[in-house]
């Protein structure tokens, strides 16, 4: 990956590579991206970002859409696009809400698929209780992980058993 290059999405608040990038910039320099929501989304965070670029004399340059706020054409186009891109944001976690929620009600639940079925866990659980096999053993009998194991298994009575004690002859 090319240095400064930040491939976080622009909704994530923590960003190292722009963190860092942003210590580096002095009285002076330009900020150059692609495009405004590589930047941020949060329309609070790219207006604060734009003032403390503006206070240290910093440029900022959006190549795609044209934006350089050295002009008062590119400060008012930046307002304008940022509150845009917290718009397109805010629409499109709305719209994935609102898909989820026409998904439950046709009956279909959102997540990974259990690991075990019904009756594989029915046979862990009843493996679990009568101690016959350890939890590693059932993981491995279903090819699965132990914590998969735990999580099929009956909340109050999962505790780590020891093993137990080989009978004597």
């Amino acid at each position: 990956m090319p240095r400064g290059l930040d491939t976080a999405s622009g909704a994530k608040a923590s960003r190292p590579k722009l963190d860092l990038v942003l210590q580096l910039l002095r009285d002076g320099d330009t900020l150059k991206v692609t495009r405004l929501d590589r930047l941020s989304q949060p329309v609070l965070h790219l207006v604060t970002l734009g003032a403390d670029l503006r206070a240290q004399a910093i440029g900022l340059h959006v190549i795609e859409q044209g934006i350089d706020t050295d002009t008062a054409e590119g400060r008012a186009m930046f307002g304008m696009l940022s509150v845009l891109a917290e718009l397109q944001r805010e629409l499109i976690v709305a719209n994935t809400m609102d898909g989820l929620a026409a998904a439950r009600a046709r009956g279909r639940v959102g997540g990974r698929r259990p690991g075990l079925s019904l009756d594989q866990a029915a046979l862990a659980q009843q493996l679990y209780d009568t101690r016959d096999k350890t939890v590693q053993q059932i993981a491995d009998l279903f090819g699965v992980s132990r914590s998969t194991v735990y999580g099929h298994l009956k909340g109050d009575a999962v505790r780590r058993q020891p093993k137990k004690p080989p009978e004597r002859a």
